[in-house]
């Protein structure tokens, strides 16, 4: 092979392959355990920790059980979680979730006691406390998922609000509903909230890889899906529009929602917007298939996992959510 442009066999580049302390030096991504957060399951009850059978090493939890989670994640080195909230009462508003005595109202209070060091995010949305399961208010004369936009808007500013005043870090509104990020904006602004950042799940798919996440949420639709609110998955150009709308409105950092099958979402987003944080969430679908897959032997979970997170974080995102927090955490502390 020819010399002239610096080709092999001057240029060879496995030198930098060599050995693992090489790799670990010129490595380009690395994952970061501050980058990674943990979603938590709170269910009304007490003396509850209801593992979710299609997500092995998940839980459900009550708050007398939480103090202690929040204690072992932080000992852990885990810095970020994120909050859902199974009420005891749901009815077709979803009156629970912006209660000042709400589940999650009631669930900040506690981690901020137990685990100041925790970074609390809360999940800003209906599913999990509607008696239809979906994620808003449907019309009342309506037989279909037909979520009423704009009245779900003023409860979502409402939620927002409640989060606030319990002392959460961040809002992350998931519904998907169009203005909900400037309806959040402009009622957090006016209750003196204008320093709470709002991660908004700017793009985010009907995706089949939710699954997993209803059974642990209990908030999967009694009729019809989300078709009508949620992004079609074979659509790109929404997204970035999405993405748009969602920082005039004033979005302080995005999310793509599912990751491992849209890296190129997250790759495009991340080159059209790269001052902004860009969030991704590996959902539930994405942790069950590698743990079933780990759980008949074939595949190595441990380097999956690994690998899977490390391309969704090389892909763009900044941060990720993902219920491989606590156990990537334990992983570190077994290598060190």
């Amino acid at each position: 092979m020819s010399t002239k442009h610096g080709l092999f066999p001057q240029v060879r580049l496995r030198r930098l392959r060599n050995s693992h302390k090489l790799r670990s030096l010129v490595r380009e991504k690395c994952l970061d355990i501050n980058k990674l957060i943990m979603p938590i399951f709170i269910k009304y009850g007490q003396h509850v920790r209801q593992p979710i059978d299609a997500m092995p090493g998940i839980y459900q939890l009550s708050l007398d059980q939480l103090a202690d989670e929040a204690k072992e994640l932080v000992g852990l080195g885990v810095r970020n979680v994120l909050l859902f909230g199974i009420p005891a009462h749901k009815d077709a508003v979803g009156s629970d979730s912006y209660s000042d005595d709400g589940i999650i109202q009631q669930a900040i209070h506690l981690i901020k006691e137990a685990a100041p060091e925790l970074l609390v995010i809360s999940d800003v949305c209906f599913c999990e406390y509607t008696d239809h399961g979906h994620c808003g208010v449907i019309h009342a004369s309506s037989t279909e998922a037909n979520v009423d936009n704009d009245q779900t808007l003023a409860l979502l500013a409402k939620q927002a609000v409640s989060h606030a005043k319990a002392g959460v870090d961040i809002v992350a509104p998931s519904g998907t509903m169009d203005g909900m990020v400037q309806a959040i904006r402009q009622a957090l602004d006016a209750a003196g909230f204008v320093h709470l950042p709002i991660l908004s799940y700017a793009v985010k798919y009907a995706s089949a890889l939710y699954g997993p996440f209803r059974q642990a949420a209990e908030g999967a639709p009694l009729f019809g899906d989300r078709q009508t609110y949620q992004m079609d998955f074979g659509n790109v150009n929404e997204g970035l529009r999405e993405c748009a709308l969602d920082i005039a409105e004033g979005a302080d950092m995005l999310m793509v929602k599912p990751a491992t099958a849209y890296l190129d979402m997250i790759c495009r987003i991340k080159q059209a917007y790269p001052a902004l944080p860009l969030c991704a969430y590996q959902v539930s679908g994405e942790y069950a298939m590698i743990k079933a897959a780990a759980e008949k032997g074939w595949l190595d979970e441990r380097r999956v996992a690994i690998e899977s997170l490390t391309a969704i974080h090389r892909a763009g995102a900044d941060f990720i959510i993902t219920y491989y927090a606590k156990t990537f955490a334990r992983w570190l502390k077994e290598e060190k």
